[in-house]
């Protein structure tokens, strides 16, 4: 089955079994950049089942599992990677779309693909790299994203990239809402809103803005249980946030006698289902508000349809506060950002002085003039995990910083 493109004469149908009137359709896709027939030998899926599988199935996905979420190449096996979170992010994501009628399979496959193009240490590896390619365009993780999807990533023999559906890269170019008119974009983001439109000033899909409130409400409070487990947090720290109290004491009064370290897995559990609920129930109230029946009216509706409530909002700003003061910012993580971001550099140093010493694959493609020739090398350093770049760093400079993993 060939993908169906809405046009005047095709509509987008409404009310799909299961499904609310202004889901997104994969019916009526806009389609993917370079033209494919659906279905055929490898099975009966949607537009949006087929990207997430080919998320699933990707390279760049599989390398998030030693990618840093909070901690670095973190010595305990039960600390979240970037593989790990991103799975997290799917499941909140599909209680949400579920509960609200939205197409659960691009709402996973947003989830899923949201951080792919994260450096290795994160944020740390990011401000070196964007650092590094200063005079040659910067480096942004969001629109990196991108490149992977659409042009590094390339498993098929007709075309670049994974060629995904136009709503899912839509939803990730979006990640952090739509794009105002005269900001300058990322020169990746750019060049690939050159090759293929994607719309930025105009609101996303509910399923797109679902995606990005599954990744605030996962790293919100998973966060909190790997920083306990870690000894950067202590519990008394955390009830001195009094929302955060009032879940504790209730637990204690339904569990008297269960462990602790059993009823702060309950907090966790608890305080998600609190954000999740209330997501629901917000934005069911806006759908409503704002007469929206279709999925163009979601994007033309003007605002974001899918948030917290004005309370719940405001206690999200203050548990992301507290978590960047008493664990984002800790002194022994702010040292490892300090390590990573030399470390990071120093690899991009050492590449673009002596091209050998990158692999023969990525030798051979390498460009001649600048700045494609800087952000080659940037791209095959943002590719990296962190176990990775620690080993490449030792064989070019005999060694790497042993504090890199303090947990």
């Amino acid at each position: 089955m060939e993908e169906i493109l809405a046009t005047p004469s095709n509509p987008p149908t409404q009310g799909r079994e299961g499904h609310a009137s202004y889901a997104a359709d994969p019916a009526v896709t806009r389609g993917r950049e370079f033209g494919e027939v659906e279905g055929g030998v490898r099975g009966p899926r949607s537009a949006y089942q087929r990207d997430r599988d080919r998320i699933i199935h990707s390279i760049a996905f599989r390398r998030l599992k030693h990618k840093a979420q909070v901690f670095v190449a973190p010595y305990g096996d039960h600390y979240r990677t970037r593989l790990t979170h991103s799975l997290e992010v799917a499941q909140v994501g599909r209680v949400i779309a579920r509960a609200l009628g939205l197409d659960e399979d691009l709402t996973e496959a947003l989830c899923l693909a949201h951080d792919i193009g994260h450096a290795p240490f994160g944020h740390a590896g990011e401000r070196a790299l964007k650092r590094a390619l200063k005079d040659h365009g910067g480096f942004d993780h969001n629109a990196h994203t991108l490149r992977v999807l659409m042009r590094l990533e390339s498993p098929y023999c007709t075309h670049e990239g994974m060629n995904l559906s136009w709503e899912t890269l839509e939803g990730l170019a979006k990640h952090n809402g739509p794009i105002p008119a005269g900001r300058k974009l990322p020169w990746a983001l750019e060049e690939l809103d050159n090759a293929f439109p994607l719309d930025l000033q105009a609101h996303s899909s509910l399923e797109a803005q679902v995606a990005g409130l599954a990744d605030d409400i996962a790293y919100d409070n998973h966060d909190i249980e790997d920083g306990l487990r870690a000894g950067f947090l202590e519990l008394d720290q955390l009830l001195s946030i009094d929302f955060i109290d009032r879940q504790w004491r209730a637990i204690e009064a339904k569990f008297p006698g269960v462990a602790r370290e059993r009823l702060q897995r309950e907090l966790i559990r608890s305080q998600i289902g609190w954000m999740v609920t209330d997501v629901i129930a917000e934005t069911k109230g806006r759908i409503a508000g704002a007469g929206v029946e279709t999925a163009a009216h979601v994007r033309e509706a003007g605002h974001q349809l899918a948030g917290f409530s004005i309370g719940v909002a405001e206690a999200e700003r203050r548990l992301k506060s507290f978590m960047y003061e008493k664990l984002y910012y800790h002194p022994a993580q702010k040292r490892t950002a300090e390590l990573a971001d030399v470390l990071v550099g120093g690899l991009y140093e050492a590449y673009a002085g002596d091209p050998t010493l990158l692999p023969g694959d990525w030798q051979k493609a390498l460009p001649e003039s600048q700045p494609a020739r800087a952000r080659h090398i940037a791209d095959f350093i943002a590719g990296m995990t962190d176990q990775y770049a620690i080993r490449a760093h030792a064989k070019i400079y005999g060694e790497a910083p042993e504090e890199l993993s303090h947990v």
